[in-house]
């Protein structure tokens, strides 16, 4: 078999320390290299200190593009902050088309820059102007349980946002249903908002607090929407994210009021048909647990319905299943293997 050779722009960030932990141990990578401005020229591990001792390899400030015209299947991930892959993306293609490479490299992008489809729909969920909107329409969205077909033979793919992950995989048993309004809310720990602390974001400032953020105005329900249309998920839909005292875990709640007829048992059964050919969705008959899906590559999902309300509860770790893991995973779908390929590995419980 032929080796991957992949590259990840950004590695020292929290997505980039997770793809070079799933990537160092999958089957079909060859090679494994990384960038990284701040760390350039230093080991993976000084960045990442759980990957000494297990990952060889050093930052380096850029990659030399002509090397990677050697190998048959070149795969890049970019991790970098929202909204620098979209200045440089054009440069980045001038540099892959002269290295003989841009046709068949496959690129998957981990921030929020190619998710939407539409530049003014863009502009109104991040506020401001897409840098290069020319490319919008090139990225396929990297959900698997909402578009497994576009992602095979996919050679730019946008990974979704880790709420809109969350969300989209509750929305999805019900599709065909006719329901008005839909209430969600979602709780999220502290490494989803990435490395570098900030005010309101820094753990110490969360550890022993829970509160509501962007309410009702978070950029992931552009998505959401846009994905829901896609799918023909009518309603409206009102969400609120939580900063919660944890570091890893996304767990989301939507509530919904069931429609005349619709029982438990109904609902079950459309979860178990939506998701019966996708490995990575896992149905629990309680609730799910964000402690047994930490650290891995699942989501944990479960319904309810009583007195006229409808709930799905889903439960996923936001750096795995909604980020790099699910980012490998999509590499796995445009490439032509099993999607859970490097994948199975179980969470860490308890949390």
């Amino acid at each position: 078999m032929n080796l991957y050779s992949v590259a990840i722009i950004g590695a020292s960030g929290y997505g980039g320390g997770e793809l070079l932990r799933w990537l160092c141990t999958h089957p079909d990578v060859g090679s494994l290299r990384g960038t990284s401005r701040s760390l350039a020229g230093k080991p993976f591990w000084a960045g990442h200190p759980n990957l000494k001792g297990i990952v060889d390899g050093s930052f380096e400030q850029e990659l030399p593009w002509a090397e990677f015209a050697a190998c048959e299947q070149p795969v890049v991930f970019s991790a970098l902050p929202h909204g620098e892959l979209a200045q440089r993306l054009p440069e980045l293609e001038a540099a892959w088309t002269r290295a003989g490479i841009a046709d068949r490299l496959l690129l998957v992008d981990l921030s929020g820059d190619f998710r939407l489809k539409d530049a003014q729909v863009f502009a109104q969920a991040y506020g401001k102007v897409h840098p290069c909107p020319e490319h919008l329409a090139r990225f396929v969205y990297g959900l698997p349980e909402w578009n497994r077909a576009a992602i095979q033979g996919a050679r730019r793919i946008a990974a979704p946002g880790c709420f809109a992950t969350a969300l989209q995989l509750a929305l999805l048993p019900l599709q065909g249903l006719e329901i008005g309004w839909m209430a969600a809310s979602a709780a999220t720990g502290s490494s989803g908002s990435g490395a570098s602390p900030a005010i309101g974001t820094h753990h110490p400032l969360r550890a022993g607090d829970f509160r509501a953020y962007k309410i009702l105005n978070h950029q992931h329900l552009a998505e959401v929407r846009a994905g829901m249309a896609a799918v023909g998920i009518t309603g409206e839909l009102a969400f609120v994210p939580q900063s919660a005292p944890m570091v890893r875990g996304i767990f989301a709640t939507l509530q919904f009021p069931l429609p005349p007829g619709l029982t438990q048992a109904e609902l079950q059964a459309r979860a178990q048909e939506v998701y019966r050919d996708a490995p990575l969705v896992r149905l629990v008959a309680d609730s799910p647990r964000v402690g047994a899906v930490a650290g891995s590559a699942f989501c944990d999902l479960a319904v309810a319905a009583r007195d006229g309300s409808g709930v799905v509860l889903t439960a996923i770790d936001n750096l795995g299943k909604g980020m790099a893991a699910q980012a490998v995973q999509c590499m796995n779908l445009a490439l032509g293997q099993p999607e859970t390929r490097g994948l199975l590995i179980p969470g860490r419980y308890p949390g």
